[in-house]
């Protein structure tokens, strides 16, 4: 068993029935992809705001209020992933502990200059996108409409935040 889904796992499910017209199996699944997405999305957020408070350069600036309306968003999708999560009846990770077993997003050291932090915060946007995708299908087959619009609308999001970021590299 993967360190992902063990750490998913070791969130153990509340003792209350869960009638919602889902398999308990597939809310398993899609909770502990979920949770991947809640650990990508809060890692980016840590990461996005590092880099509002840090960023330096001539583009100061227009990088400075472009992160700092990305990480504001970042920390409104984390609530909402959250109580999804919620919703199906687990608890949601909440630990940096957690999050760091769970998230494909690597921490950045140190400071670095104004165009590795745009290129670092494409490759975040683009890597919770996969992380969204990848549960996409378990939702769509289990017939969870609410994950699926939840996880369309964060692709999407994600999608042109990183298309914007990239627009700044050319």
């Amino acid at each position: 068993m993967g360190k992902k889904k063990e750490a998913a796992l070791s969130i153990a499910a509340m003792g209350t029935a869960i009638d919602i017209g889902l398999e308990p199996e597939s809310r398993e699944a899609i909770a502990q992809g979920l949770s991947c997405l809640l650990a990508d999305t809060y890692t980016l957020y840590l990461k996005t705001h590092n880099f509002h408070w840090n960023v330096t350069g001539p583009m100061f600036n227009t990088l400075h209020l472009m992160f700092e309306t990305q990480y504001t968003e970042l920390a409104l999708a984390v609530d909402i992933i959250a109580e999804r999560i919620r919703a199906l009846g687990y608890p949601a990770p909440a630990t940096y502990s957690q999050y760091a077993e769970l998230t494909s997003i690597p921490e950045t050291a140190g400071v670095p200059k104004a165009n590795e932090m745009i290129k670092l915060l494409v490759e975040g946007q683009e890597a919770v996108v996969r992380t969204a995708r990848s549960l996409h299908p378990k939702a769509s087959e289990a017939h969870d409409e609410p994950t699926a619009d939840l996880l369309t609308q964060r692709m999407n999001l994600h999608e042109k935040n990183a298309w914007m970021l990239r627009s700044l590299l050319e």
